[in-house]
């Protein structure tokens, strides 16, 4: 008889990244149809959190309970102000300054913040074939970024590149200072303390200016959009990602990023009738390629030296 396997917490973590990766990329195309004619960037900020935290305390009444140390909380709360309210709110200030297409080049570099950050707090080992991953995956990512999209970091839009520098160097920091606590407790205890942290901070600057979204405007469409944002690619991608810590690396976490835009534009090719070409082509197979490379375990001394014995 043939045995099937469980699958291994490798899997798992892969698997949920993928399904964040395809949240987050269709994601922009939802967002881009709110803003700024149905909600503004404040806005979207409050329900986002707001709606996060209450959706994840709600949650958690149907899971077992964990106390957790004070030294946790204090984690989770820094970890909150990074990763929720500083990266959410300086991202939306950027796209007021700056190009779409000059954001997504800018994030083409998280993942090599997130392996910096891994190798110096976590002391995680570069290897040579996690770096190789990362380049191709950028070259995958950067190739749809631009796609013959003319870029210039004009003055103009200096301010917003420094917003969008500042949010993937918090959220990189994040991904890398939440996981140890993930080694102690359930994603959904993580995450109803991150987000409650987050509404506290967020409430008091964008509570009256939430009131005064015109819900008598919204098309059906954009209830969809609206509603996609605020538990697809917040409740859902944010729990999806905090699972995947359990299991992997945060570089590994981190260069999921790079499938973002290719996700991005197969759902143009699906649902706005873009073109398959060459580049997309291409993309698809570097990010594909570097998920590969970065996938490769780390070896310790004494297991190459097990090896040759």
């Amino acid at each position: 008889m043939i045995q099937i396997k469980p699958m291994t917490r490798n899997f798992k973590g892969h698997l949920a990244l993928f399904a964040s990766s395809l949240i987050f990329g269709s994601n922009y195309w939802f967002a881009k149809g709110l803003m700024p004619v149905f909600i503004t960037p404040a806005q979207i900020i409050f329900y986002r959190i707001t709606t996060a935290a209450l959706l994840f305390w709600l949650l958690s009444l149907f899971l077992k309970k964990e106390k957790i140390e004070k030294k946790d909380l204090i984690r989770i709360a820094y970890c909150s102000l990074l990763g929720v309210v500083i990266n959410q709110f300086m991202f939306f200030q950027g796209l007021r300054f700056t190009k779409p297409v000059e954001t997504a080049l800018l994030h083409t570099s998280s993942p090599i913040v997130v392996l910096l950050f891994t190798a110096w707090i976590l002391k995680e080992r570069i290897t040579l074939a996690r770096s190789a991953g990362i380049i191709l995956g950028a070259a995958g990512a950067l190739f749809i970024v631009l796609n013959g999209t003319p870029i210039s970091f004009s003055s103009d839009t200096f301010i917003g590149d420094i917003y969008i520098i500042i949010n993937l160097t918090c959220y990189s920091l994040y991904l890398v200072l939440i996981k140890p606590v993930m080694r102690k407790y359930q994603p959904v205890t993580v995450m109803k303390w991150a987000f409650l942290f987050g509404a506290v901070v967020v409430t008091p600057f964008t509570f009256h200016t939430a009131l005064q979204v015109n819900w008598s405007i919204y098309t059906a469409d954009a209830w969809f959009s609206f509603f996609y944002v605020l538990i697809g690619s917040t409740f859902l991608a944010y729990l999806l990602i905090t699972m995947s810590l359990q299991h992997l690396s945060p570089t590994i976490v981190g260069f999921y990023m790079y499938l973002q835009p290719l996700v991005a534009a197969v759902h143009g090719m699906i649902i706005h009738q873009e073109h398959l070409n060459w580049t997309k082509f291409l993309s698809a197979l570097l990010i594909f390629s570097g998920v590969y490379l970065v996938n490769q375990p780390v070896r310790t001394k004494s297991e190459k030296m097990a090896e040759r014995n």
